[in-house]
């Protein structure tokens, strides 16, 4: 872990179970996964340790990037550790700048999910996203998270994302 780290904290007002439903599957995923305007036309997942994943995040002007990654430790409920790198649609690894993007990324970036009921009916979701190269990507990658997490709450809420 580096000072380079994204660290977030959100309470969701759902029940732990709920939460977890919606970061393990895919159809749930696709409807909040990615910032703000962006939306997810596709998404593989298998939530479970050694469980790969791949997704395409489409911008607003129409822009696809894929990512693909794997589970490194998946325990119910509790936390997700898994890889994140960018992809092409065939789930092949490729460097940022396949997609016009700085190269100065770490060898391993990877995401920690936690998951904790500090009362019933609400979660306690922490992210850590460690790796990520220091300026302007890690501060559009931490502005792309808590977006992500106001679409899931509205989401979470019976609304649809923005």
């Amino acid at each position: 872990m580096t000072g380079n780290d994204i660290v977030i904290k959100r309470v969701f007002d759902a029940s732990r179970s709920r939460v977890w439903h919606f970061w393990t599957e895919p159809k749930e995923m696709m409807r909040w996964w990615g910032p703000k305007g962006f939306t997810i036309p596709s998404c593989r997942m298998n939530a479970e340790t050694g469980g790969e994943f791949l997704y395409c995040m489409r911008s607003p002007d129409g822009q696809d990037t894929w990512g693909t990654g794997n589970y490194r430790d998946v325990v119910e409920m509790e936390k997700i550790v898994m890889t994140d790198d960018f992809a092409d649609a065939k789930g092949n690894v490729v460097p940022a700048s396949y997609y016009g993007l700085v190269d100065d990324f770490s060898d391993e970036i990877l995401i920690t999910v936690s998951f904790e009921s500090p009362e019933e009916c609400n979660t306690l979701v922490t992210l850590r996203h460690a790796g990520l190269p220091a300026g302007e990507m890690r501060e559009q990658s931490e502005i792309g998270w808590n977006e992500a997490f106001d679409k899931l709450a509205r989401v979470l809420a019976g609304g649809e994302p923005k």
